[in-house]
């Protein structure tokens, strides 16, 4: 049949017909007895709206059928939907809203396929909203905009009770908030404004009230405990039945109350806290407190804060004690002193070494190796690492345990594996000292003993510390020292083909043991070369009573040409040790420079050789001046290389940049650097601006 031919359907005839198959969806919907939709039902539907959009004018019904399709939502809505939602609350007011909202969409759906034809050609002509976005619009309009507030306080409710260890029922909540996510078709806007924003005020102010009572009642690591499970289970509820995008807000909100707000107050707590933790060597505590903290935004600068003090702290605690036990030991006036005191001295670098392993394995382990807690330890061991000790600073002291290490015989026995791992933590422990060049002097001349008198235990482990040495300072730092084992192995290489050539050669054989260590002046320690004839200073002096019996003080050191300090010391030897080679007046154990000596011809000995031993000369005051003669001179090139590449340039400047450039290897101070500003002036390297007295001008 032509569309001339078809029979026209009046609007009032095909919506009686259109009446009936929705009312029979709506019952079907209610769940009253009612037959399914066939085939033929729905194909009928389908066509009387079809033939009622395709009839010409004045009877193509199509804006009153989309009209009416709003209608029957709207109606249906009004008349069973609301009653039904408004007689429940609560729970069973959310269980019913997901049986409608069920319900309605599977309305839109099968309205949706009547009016399918509206969709294909007379919406998309007029540009309207599709039969599906104005289905869902009268449920948002009609029931979401009534009742989002009840059902949203519903679920809070539901919420704060499986908080406080209820069972809810998370699949009916998880129903819920998905229709605040739906009623937005495709934006979030719903959920996050109507649901979302108050949901997390009430976090905020649940835990805020959880907060206030745990940090007065709970230790430290029992409050950190409960904000990890805390924090778990808001993940997981995000996973049941939350939208995923909450997530972050939600976890912040919690971490802003557990964490942020009492940081201090639970890092500070005094039996539990931050201190007491690295005091106690809780590891688990202190890894969680660095995954709590690590979440929040500047969460670990409170940690790390607490971490440097507590580090120092308990490093100045531990190593008092044992400056103590070695000043006890310096003041003993023991015969065994000097041995006593060493041991202690050695101790203590022992435990320093342990304390820094302790806490770094903090910092690797428990803070995962996080440069904020690097930085926190650095700074705590800078503190502790630069203060003297008995007497002796930490340079020296390290100097000395390398020292005892590494040559034969020393009090430290272990093997080869034990004395790299040392090593390498003695080189850490030096990165905290500012006074790096003092340490390399020291431990130069203990080396040079070491190599000259054949005392080193291992060639090995000499040069792997100067490696060590070399990555953590520089190669300038170790190059006189390996210079100096470079020397001995040459000689020994030397003295192979020497006595090579001799057992080849035999008359060329001198007829002595002869050993020759060729060695370069500029690695090694310098020592007093004295104006003598003979080797060796004592038997100069002896010699000089075989021209007179008796001699003053005065003329002793005119003829030998030593220092003062050389000539107590030789004479001290000589008249006031066991062995009174010569007689003293007056007859004091003292030198003073009125004495007068005579040579003592009825001394005999029972011994055909006899050791004099000369008094030890101060080693530290002169390792101490020829690292300030060193440092003066860095201070100089250091200067002199500023001003060469700024020409011009003011003393706070040229100051800060001189403690910038030498600050790898020492701390100058500022008072050496104008003491050796004004040198420079007076040797015509620099010159003071005329109209500005702070002002210095390099001249080439």
């Amino acid at each position: 049949m032509s569309m001339s031919e078809r029979k026209t359907i009046d609007l009032e005839q095909g919506w009686d017909f259109m009446q009936k198959g929705i009312t029979k969806l709506k019952n079907i919907l209610e769940g009253l007895p009612e037959p399914q939709f066939s085939s033929e039902d729905y194909m009928m539907l389908y066509t009387t709206i079809y033939n009622m959009c395709t009839q010409k004018p004045p009877h193509d019904y199509s804006q009153q059928l989309y009209d009416k399709y709003r209608e029957s939502f709207e109606e249906y809505i009004i008349s069973t939907v609301l009653p039904s939602l408004r007689e429940k609350h609560d729970e069973f007011m959310l269980r019913e809203l997901v049986k409608r909202w069920a319900n309605h969409k599977i309305m839109v759906r099968w309205l949706s396929r009547f009016f399918h034809y509206l969709d294909r050609y007379f919406i998309a002509r007029r540009s309207l909203p599709p039969l599906n976005e104005v289905g869902l619009t009268c449920f948002r309009d009609l029931v979401y905009k009534e009742l989002n507030g009840k059902v949203r306080d519903a679920v809070i409710s539901l919420i704060d009770q499986e908080r406080e260890g209820e069972q809810i029922d998370r699949a009916l909540l998880k129903n819920v908030l998905d229709i605040f996510v739906e009623i937005g078709m495709g934006q979030m806007d719903h959920y996050e404004n109507d649901f979302e924003a108050a949901m997390l005020k009430d976090t905020s102010a649940y835990y805020s009230r959880k907060a206030s009572n745990w940090i007065l009642e709970d230790s430290c690591p029992d409050y950190m405990l409960k904000a990890e499970e805390c924090l778990k289970r808001e993940k997981d509820r995000v996973a049941h039945y939350l939208h995923s995008s909450s997530e972050p807000k939600l976890l912040e909100k919690v971490q802003h109350e557990l964490l942020s707000v009492y940081a201090n107050q639970l890092l500070e707590k005094e039996h539990s806290g931050c201190h007491a933790l690295l005091r106690d060597d809780k590891v688990e505590d202190l890894a969680r407190m660095f995954r709590l903290f690590s979440k929040i935004p500047r969460g670990l600068d409170p940690v790390s804060d607490g971490f440097s003090p507590s580090t120092t702290q308990h490093v100045t605690d531990e190593g008092t004690a044992l400056v103590k036990l070695a000043e006890d030991a310096a003041s003993n006036k023991k015969a065994e002193k000097k041995d006593v005191v060493g041991l202690q001295e050695q101790v203590f670098v022992r435990k320093v070494i342990e304390l820094h392993d302790k806490y770094l394995a903090y910092v690797n382990d428990c803070f995962q190796n996080h440069t904020l807690f690097h930085k926190a330890l650095k700074e705590a061991f800078e503190i502790f690492c630069n203060k003297g000790v008995a007497g002796s600073s930490s340079a020296e002291l390290l100097a000395t345990f390398c020292d005892n290490i590494l040559k034969k015989g020393g009090s430290e026995k272990l093997s080869d594996e034990a004395i790299e791992e040392t090593l390498e933590k003695v080189v850490k422990l030096l990165a905290y000292i500012s006074d790096k060049d003092l340490f390399a002097e020291f431990y130069r001349k203990k080396l040079a003993r070491r190599l000259l008198f054949d005392k080193s235990a291992n060639d090995d482990h000499e040069r792997s510390i100067l490696t060590k040495l070399k990555q953590q300072c520089g190669g300038q730092f170790t190059s006189k020292m390996e210079g100096m084992v470079t020397d001995l192995t040459l000689a020994k290489e030397n003295q192979t083909s020497f006595e090579e050539y001799l057992s080849n050669n035999p008359n060329a054989d001198p007829g002595i043991d002869l050993t020759v260590t060729v060695l370069t002046t500029g690695f090694w320690p310098s020592y007093k070369s004295f104006d003598l004839n003979l080797p060796a200073e004592m038997a100069s002096a002896l010699l000089l009573f075989n021209s007179s019996d008796r001699l003053s003080y005065s003329e002793i050191m005119t003829q030998l040409n030593l220092s003062d300090d050389d000539v107590i010391r030789l004479l001290h030897s000589l008249s006031c040790a066991k062995y009174k080679i010569l007689n003293k007046e007056p007859n004091t154990k003292t030198i003073s420079s009125t004495d007068y000596f005579e040579f003592n011809s009825k001394f005999t000995d029972k011994m055909r050789r006899i050791k004099i031993p000369l008094p030890p000369v101060d080693e530290k005051k002169k390792v101490i001046e020829d690292v300030d003669k060193d440092r003066r001179y860095a201070i100089d090139a250091s200067i002199v290389r500023i001003m060469k590449s700024r020409k011009v340039l003011n003393y706070q400047q040229l100051v800060m940049e001189c403690v910038e450039q030498l600050g790898r290897m020492f701390k100058p101070d500022v008072k050496a650097i104008k003491k050796r500003i004004e040198d420079l002036i007076s040797r015509d390297y620099l010159e003071r601006d005329k109209d500005n007295a702070n002002l210095f001008r390099y001249l080439a």
